[in-house]
């Protein structure tokens, strides 16, 4: 759990050291500080108070904001998208280097491909059709869903559900952390589910109660700390 509470620290430090430079207006992009919603050019696009959008087919580098959201459109490139209070969404056919999040949701549409990791503290993590992360997919809190996609490393959080339907493939395996006493509610067992033509290879490692169901006809690695109860057709009863 270190790494996350390590992570929330160095976003709110950056924001209140003003590291993450903007534009003073909503159309160009530079050194200056600024606040202000923007939108992305080919060198990038950062403020402090405000949102960032990356237009489709545009070509861009960092992107970065602290209260705000990042949106980049169809078919686009970008290289780093990070935010600490505000969600994070790729358009279609979208790529992307990583994307990072405190408190915010992240996701991924059709065929959008990200290639290191996928990181958030307090918020859920989707993937579409064909969103491919080439890292690993990270949070705390909130639920992670993936629908025919593939991840190539390892999922992992402390206190989130996590499901994986559609014939999606993760290479890395699962692990679900014992969360600090006091940060959580530790009533709340997280669900996992892997559906029906879905692959997790590698180790599913569970260090705290969770409820573990896998599909008669998906594939999954060694489990360590918990006990899967397998079904049949398309999702679990209950």
């Amino acid at each position: 759990m270190s790494r996350y509470l390590r992570l929330a620290a160095i976003a709110a430090l950056a924001a209140s050291a003003g590291c993450f430079n903007a534009p003073q207006s909503a159309s160009g992009n530079g050194p200056a500080l600024g606040n202000g919603n923007l939108t992305a050019d080919s060198q990038g696009g950062n403020t402090v108070n405000g949102s960032v959008r990356v237009l489709d087919h545009e070509k861009t580098g960092d992107v970065t904001t602290v209260n705000g959201s990042i949106e980049v459109g169809d078919d686009a490139t970008v290289a780093d998208a990070q935010t600490v209070n505000g969600t994070i969404s790729l358009g279609s056919g979208t790529s992307a280097n990583s994307l990072s999040t405190v408190n915010g949701s992240i996701s991924l549409d059709d065929g959008a491909r990200v290639a290191l990791t996928v990181r958030a503290v307090n918020g859920s993590l989707t993937l579409h059709t064909g969103a491919d992360v080439g890292g690993s997919l990270v949070n705390v809190n909130g639920p992670i869903n993936l629908n025919a996609a593939h991840v190539g490393g390892r999922i992992t959080t402390a206190n989130g559900d996590i499901t994986v339907e559609g014939a999606s493939h993760v290479d890395g395996g699962i692990l679900v952390e014992k969360p600090q006493e006091g940060w959580f509610d530790l009533t709340h067992e997280p669900r996992i589910v892997i559906g029906p033509g879905s692959v997790v290879a590698g180790e599913l490692r569970f260090d705290r109660k969770v409820e573990l169901y896998v599909s008669d006809k998906a594939k999954i690695g060694p489990v360590t700390g918990a006990t899967p109860l397998r079904y049949p057709g398309e999702g679990p009863v209950g």
